[in-house]
Order: C-alpha cells, then sequence, then structure tokens
C-alpha cells in the first residue's frame, strides 16, 4: 500500500519494538504459542499491531501490520481477531500510547476458578510500578470479563466500563487473560510485568490459604 497516513520511519521503529518485546513476554511464558496481541500508536488515526497467528517466541517485524482505529487493515496483513480491544483504548484515551495482552497460567486459573467479577490486589510494594501508583497501601481492583468470541461487543462492554471509571490499569477476561495500557511501550512493558508477578503471588497466597 502507498501513501500511508503514518511515517515509515515511525512504523519500522514500532515493528521493531513490538517484536523485541513479544519475545521478551514469550520468554516469560505469559504468551504461549500463538496466543496474545500486542500494539503501538502510530498517530492519532492508527496503530501498528501484531498479525494474527504468529508465534511470539519468533515474532520479527514482519509479523507486524497497521490498522485504523476501527480496527480495519492499513498495511498487508491479517489483524488479531482482538484488534478492537486495542484499538478502544486509544480512542478512549488518546495519551496511551501502547496496549500489551497475555494469556498466562496465573491470570487462566484465577479467572476461572474463582468466579468473581473483580479481583482486588492489595498492599503489594510492586503496586508502585504501575503508573500513578506511589505507595504500597494501596488497592488495585481489575474488572473481569466473560471471554466470547463477539469482540465487538467486547469492547463496547470494556468502553462502558471505562467511561464509568471502573477501569483503570487493566482488565481480565475470564478463562482468557490480561489487558493492560500505558504512555508508551516500555512503560506498559513494566507494568504488565508487574501486574503478571503480581498475579502469579496472588495465585500462590490463595493455594497456600486454601482460599
Amino acid at each position: 500500500m502507498t501513501d500511508r497516513p503514518f511515517s515509515t520511519a515511525s512504523y519500522r521503529d514500532a515493528a521493531r519494538a513490538l517484536a523485541a518485546t513479544g519475545q521478551r513476554i514469550y520468554a516469560n511464558g505469559w504468551s504461549p504459542a500463538t496466543s496474545s496481541n500486542y500494539s503501538v500508536r502510530l498517530n492519532a488515526t492508527h496503530a501498528a499491531i501484531t498479525r494474527s497467528g504468529k508465534d511470539k517466541g519468533l515474532l520479527r517485524e514482519t509479523d507486524i501490520m497497521a490498522v485504523d482505529l476501527q480496527g480495519q487493515p492499513a498495511t498487508d496483513g491479517k489483524p488479531s481477531a482482538e484488534t478492537l480491544l486495542h484499538t478502544q483504548v486509544y480512542q478512549r484515551f488518546p495519551e496511551i500510547g501502547a496496549v500489551l495482552h497475555t494469556h498466562s497460567h496465573a491470570s487462566t486459573v484465577l479467572t476461572m476458578h474463582w468466579p468473581a467479577n473483580m479481583l482486588t490486589l492489595e498492599g503489594y510494594e510492586l503496586l508502585k510500578a504501575l503508573e500513578g501508583i506511589h505507595t504500597h497501601e494501596s488497592r488495585l481492583q481489575i474488572p473481569v470479563f466473560d471471554n466470547t468470541q463477539d469482540i465487538a461487543a467486547l469492547a463496547s462492554e470494556v468502553d462502558t466500563a471505562m467511561a464509568e471509571g471502573a477501569i483503570s490499569h487493566a482488565y481480565l477476561i475470564r478463562g482468557h487473560g490480561l489487558y493492560t495500557w500505558a504512555s508508551d511501550l516500555p512503560s506498559c512493558y513494566r507494568q504488565l510485568e508487574a501486574l503478571e508477578v503480581l498475579l502469579a503471588v496472588e495465585l500462590d497466597r490463595r493455594r497456600l490459604s486454601g482460599v
């Protein structure tokens, strides 16, 4: 495609950064096989995102494509089936520059074994790794949405919850995984890492306490 509405340099930089970040995420076991998807905002109207069906442990720059904020391809390739869950965040929050979605063991067990629609993380020092949190004396409530193949409906449900102020840093999809976002990709990875570690700790604590 020619006459792209974003710079080639920014697109290449985003593809390179997403490929490298994806390999880090895979190495931690949070994105097995072809699961998960990652994106970076290119400008006010477009984002770079992982193509559908790519092995995240082998992610390359050529496995990244561009879409508009309605989820339509702006370069060659098939976007992730969950693209609208990324573009919804970019439309809702103009200051957000990256979205990461993982399928970890901890997030799957926590949301399937315990049926609550909210998961609370409280009192952890590592919460300070999240944007805007400055003390361990904090409570992070992460909404849990039911899994569905109707991604447009789920994106609408998430958007409503965000509009109502019910979501701050992340949300979970039951039996599926975690979504989180931040101002740029390094900040988003830091936040993801903190959340995944906290979810694993929370899972261990519940097992030990027999909850």
